[in-house]
């Protein structure tokens, strides 16, 4: 561990207390026994692990009725993604094969070894085989979620190759950055919910009646995304802040990186923030209806992560120069902490307090960004209603009443955090003993 990270975990003990807990005392809800898996399936995982430490993790922790199915799914949009990511490709060979990328996945034998041989995830398309060997075994319902959210991935990255302004200027409007958001990753959500509603590990209104709820939970973390990345997009030649927002701030998208902007730029981050901060409702309400522990967590995670984040970047001029992340404490604490709806809601509100807190008034958006927030914090008044007078009886409002019920599954999980406080109370004592005893030894 290098001294900076020891530092790190010293000044903030809550998160060492996390990271102690996850290495030593946590255990999954599922425990996965691959001792029977085939050497496809086997090999699948390898591949998970090659392309996301922190995928695998989570996925690895789900209910094995969509453990595989999700991990698959995970693996084939990987490979669509690295085949569209790889500009050594040219676009007259590549537009078609995304366009027939979903038929590829009704073959038994399929691979691609046409990426540079520098392309960071190639070896997910050179050993396609495994993965279409595995996918063919999942159900058939399943099988064809993810063929239709892949067919529609893949048509949407072809138009935006096609489409020259993109590639020149980039996005324009808001509209476009959230049509752009939601090809890759807004089509994620809806493919997800599909398969939580047909595991029943989730409402069925939840796909059916409220196709916005997923759709911003892929368009959050897309966005949260794309404000952290400006300087790691702007080196490679991308961009995807959408002029509308940007241009009110700057006449080239680039001048952000210059002294003399970074004023305007850091007001433009928190423009883009605003933007990201009206999905929060729907988030939460999406968040309130799921059920079955692993699929929440696997669907909160990120969600957290990206409140976390999106209160990092804000008002923070480093965001101009690189690619500021939240600490990795921080991110322990968050996962615990984000496995009951209520550890969620208390995450939201704090990171927004911090928003807030961070906001000056010399803002150009100072009251539209207190407003959204103020709009927030009543959504999560009205889900608990808490310090109501006596004489006065709950609104029994949708968000009431589903919150209510998603309060059961969290007393589930309370014994599970009871028992991981007791194992690290104990080695705590045992510890301080041990040198208690060391001590009065020396004297």
């Amino acid at each position: 561990m290098h001294t900076s990270k020891i530092v790190q975990f010293i000044k903030h003990p809550l998160e060492l207390k996390a990271a102690l807990k996850i290495k030593l005392f946590r255990t999954p809800l599922y425990q996965v026994d691959n001792s029977q898996d085939s050497k496809d399936l086997k090999r699948c995982y390898e591949l998970l692990a090659q392309t996301s430490r922190s995928f695998t993790a989570v996925i690895k922790e789900l209910h094995p009725e969509l453990r595989d199915a999700v991990m698959l799914f995970y693996l084939i949009l990987r490979a669509l993604d690295t085949m569209e990511d790889d500009m050594t490709i040219d676009p007259e060979v590549k537009v078609p094969l995304l366009r027939t990328f979903h038929e590829k996945l009704d073959l038994e034998e399929w691979n691609f070894t046409g990426n540079s041989e520098g392309e960071r995830y190639r070896q997910v398309l050179v050993e396609f085989d495994c993965i279409l060997r595995e996918y063919h075994k999942l159900k058939p319902e399943y099988q064809e979620i993810i063929q239709v959210i892949t067919k529609k991935m893949a048509y949407g990255m072809a138009e935006y190759i096609l489409d020259e302004k993109f590639n020149l200027d980039g996005l324009d409007t808001v509209k476009h950055y959230d049509l752009y958001c939601h090809y890759v990753a807004g089509l994620v959500g809806e493919g997800l919910t599909q398969l939580l509603v047909l595991a029943k590990f989730a409402t069925p209104d939840l796909y059916e009646e409220y196709p916005q709820l997923y759709e911003s939970m892929g368009l959050f973390l897309q966005k949260t995304n794309i404000i952290r990345d400006y300087a790691e997009d702007l080196e490679e030649g991308r961009s995807f802040w959408p002029r509308e927002i940007w241009s009110q701030y700057a006449s080239q998208l680039a001048d952000f990186s210059k002294p003399e902007n970074t004023q305007q730029g850091v007001y433009c981050i928190n423009h883009l923030v605003l933007n990201a901060l009206s999905h929060v409702n729907d988030v939460l309400t999406y968040l309130s209806s799921v059920k079955e522990p692993s699929c929440f967590q696997f669907c909160a995670i990120p969600q957290v992560m990206a409140i976390a984040t999106l209160s990092l970047v804000f008002g923070n001029q480093d965001t101009l120069h690189r690619n500021v992340k939240i600490r990795r404490g921080t991110t322990c604490y968050l996962i615990l902490k984000s496995r009951t709806f209520s550890g969620c809601i208390e995450i939201f509100k704090y990171y927004l307090r911090e928003i807030r807190n961070q906001l000056i008034v010399d803002d150009p958006n100072y009251l539209e960004l207190n407003i959204q927030i103020s709009k927030i914090e009543q959504f999560i008044a009205e889900m608990y209603q808490y310090n109501l007078p006596p004489s006065v009886e709950p609104k029994e409002l949708p968000i009431y009443q589903k919150v209510k019920e998603r309060s059961a599954y969290d007393l589930e999980m309370l014994p599970k955090e009871q028992e991981e406080e007791f194992k690290f109370n104990m080695a705590l004592s045992m510890l301080i003993t041990f040198l208690a005893a060391i001590f009065y030894h020396i004297l």
